[in-house]
């Protein structure tokens, strides 16, 4: 399971990084927001590389793209289990704003969500909002080629739920 989560998540992520990056690219054509330059910044403070008001597009593209093709992976392997489907994109999508807040207030290059404008804040929950479903229908289209993943075996055995749901048989938790 988690040799084609790698390799299906690195596909989503990087699809979804492809659909954000589309639209926000539309979304400034209209509003005439400017290039953000924070992913290049926190790679830069990561890496030691030398910093700059604009960072070349080299570097703001490898942290964009790289940090959406490996949190692919997490999408991935989501679907992988069996947690599919928008309410599983919007958990992810959680996880992506979480994700970029931790890395730059952590470097110091970005500073928490509150104290920003509430248009800037609208405007990157809606590009991380995209992310996040985009990337889900990559992960999930991929992994329903490879079947029902366990949790989904384990409510399609018990349909209806209860409490005294058990576990599925080990044996069965990852066959198809």
């Amino acid at each position: 399971m988690f040799t084609r989560a790698l390799w299906q998540g690195l596909v989503a992520g990087a699809a979804g990084g492809v659909v954000m990056t589309l639209g926000e690219k539309i979304e400034q054509a209209v509003t005439g927001r400017p290039d953000s330059h924070v992913p290049g910044r926190v790679l830069a403070r990561l890496t030691g590389l030398p910093e700059r008001e604009r960072q070349p597009l080299p570097v703001n593209w490898a942290m964009h793209f790289g940090q959406a093709a490996l949190l692919g992976v997490l999408r991935s392997v989501m679907a992988q289990a069996g947690l599919r489907g928008p309410a599983a994109s919007a958990q992810f999508t959680v996880v992506r704003v979480t994700n970029d807040q931790i890395l730059e207030n952590a470097t110091g290059v970005g500073a928490p969500p509150p104290t920003w404008p509430r248009a800037e804040l609208v405007v990157d929950l809606l590009h991380k909002t995209v992310y996040g479903f985009a990337t889900g229908v990559v992960a999930d289209a991929l992994a329903a080629r490879d079947g029902r993943g366990p949790g989904q075996r384990h409510a399609a055995a018990r349909p209806g739920r209860g409490t005294d749901a058990g576990p599925l048989p080990r044996g069965d938790a990852h066959g198809r």
